[in-house]
């Protein structure tokens, strides 16, 4: 006789929801746990453990998931729900009573709780305890290129040693001494900004976010020790450094992660009182709503920063790019092209802003417009706009350049010209594995697959045995 399943109690919280909607679409679809999650690729044990809620449930594995099953989105649409009505608990102060009546650790799920899903087809995952060191990395699963957390010493066993090397520092608080002994701060920290801005562009963000992390928590530091004007302008530089931590988050493929700083930037802003800082970071969240794939929310954070922005500044004209590139994504063609002339409008008439945008210029919004002519199918145009992008690009921007190279060669095969678009793949395959990006190695999963049916056209098996090269495979 078989084992009963255990009982699950999904009014006892909205993970124990998850986990009891997770059960009933996999009995419906007549799955044993061991055959979902060999569908899914997700060890046995923890998918066990998602359905009684006793471990957390990153989103790539609620998106795993709900593929699997064929659930139209429903348990990603509950995750972020979940997400959402999960009260954020200290570790510290969670009920052990209420842990063992209901089996689930309620801390699990709590915003400093890591994401750590062990794939069991890596064949080297091991149990909890051994695997929180995880980092988020491209791995090619049912064909797709998806963005994934992994067991650090599986990505080194692995041979790609470089996309292990982001990690989260150890919090360490600075002694009064070392507060003392700073000398300026605020010169400091920001002139550190700016050379880990440059860095990035240069080496990558799994190379440079270690080190603005550790930066993250001195500035804190340095900043809870001040009074007065001081206080206020560290504060005002923690923000950009929260907004920037986010930036390179996101360009890691760490979503969560880059929800969570630019969530804690906009509140820091908040605080300091500056609308001009408000409303760039709404700019910004508006930004990672659309290429996380929720472009309505991302509408409504461009209306937003631009009813925060000022009339006639550039931080204007930047929420109405984001507006223009989230109706693109919608498919709202007319409201898109209207939206970048309205941009181009505005920055004729915008003032010289010398902190906010100060990159805003025809050139940028055309190469912004050439990303949205692409999202609505306009691959002609979108070509030339991102052929233009590439040839003025200045050398130092490397990863700018992987993007653009990326966006390009994805417009170049929507025109049919495959050969020509797995060239330029190439050059962009030798950049992600240079930078780690996850928007240059998105953007080419995206081109992967549509060369696949070209696959015996010239340049086109090279091209996906490189990209093959540098990301992670199931055993």
């Amino acid at each position: 006789m078989g084992q009963q399943p255990s009982e699950l109690t999904p009014d006892a919280g909205p993970w124990h929801r998850w986990g009891y909607e997770l059960r009933q679409f996999r009995e419906a679809r007549g799955l044993s746990q061991q055959a979902l999650a060999r569908k899914a690729l997700i060890d046995r044990s923890h998918l066990g453990r998602f359905e009684r809620a006793e471990r957390p449930v990153p989103r790539q594995a609620a998106v795993a998931l709900d593929e699997a099953l064929d659930a139209a989105g429903a348990l990603v649409r509950l995750w972020d729900w979940a997400e959402g009505e999960q009260p954020q608990v200290h570790p510290a102060s969670v009920s052990r009573t209420v842990t063992q009546i209901h089996g689930a650790n309620a801390r699990s799920h709590g915003a400093s709780a890591p994401e750590v899903l062990a794939f069991g087809a890596f064949g080297q995952a091991g149990s909890v305890d051994d695997d929180t060191d995880t980092v988020v990395v491209p791995a090619r699963i049912h064909g797709r290129i998806l963005f994934v957390p992994v067991p650090r010493r599986v990505v080194l066993a692995s041979g790609l040693a470089g996309l292990a090397a982001t990690a989260l520092p150890a919090p360490t608080v600075a002694t009064a001494t070392e507060v003392a002994d700073m000398g300026s701060p605020v010169e400091h920290f920001a002139r550190l900004r700016r050379v880990m801005i440059q860095a990035d562009n240069l080496i990558g963000p799994r190379h440079v976010l270690p080190a603005l992390e550790q930066q993250l928590v001195a500035l804190g530091a340095r900043r809870r020790a001040a009074r007065g004007t001081d206080a206020a302008d560290l504060l005002a530089l923690e923000t950009r450094y929260e907004e920037l931590a986010g930036w390179f988050a996101q360009d890691i493929g760490d979503d969560r992660a880059a929800y969570g700083h630019t969530a804690k930037a906009l509140d820091a802003s908040h605080i300091t009182g500056d609308t001009d800082l408000t409303a760039y970071i709404l700019a910004r969240k508006a930004q990672l709503a659309v290429d996380t794939g929720h472009p309505a929310d991302g509408l409504g954070l461009a209306a937003a920063a631009r009813r925060t922005a000022r009339p006639g500044s550039r931080l204007e004209v930047i929420a109405v790019l984001h507006e223009a590139h989230a109706h693109a994504i919608l498919g709202e063609g007319a409201e898109a092209h209207r939206a970048y002339e309205t941009a181009l409008t505005l920055l004729g008439r915008a003032d010289v802003d010398g902190v906010w945008g100060s990159w805003l210029d025809e050139a940028y919004i055309k190469t912004a417009r050439a990303r949205s002519l692409a999202a609505l199918g306009d691959y002609e145009r979108a070509a030339v706009g991102f052929d233009s992008a590439i040839a003025a690009l200045p050398a130092m921007y490397r990863r700018d350049r992987g993007v653009y190279l990326a966006r390009a060669a994805r417009a170049h095969a929507g025109t049919g010209n495959m050969t020509l678009a797995a060239r330029i793949g190439t050059q962009a395959v030798g950049i992600a594995a240079e930078t780690g990006s996850a928007r240059i190695i998105g953007q080419l999963g995206r081109l992967d697959l549509a060369l696949a049916p070209a696959a015996g056209d010239e340049g086109v098996a090279e091209f996906r045995a490189a990209l093959d090269r540098i990301v992670l495979h199931p055993a």
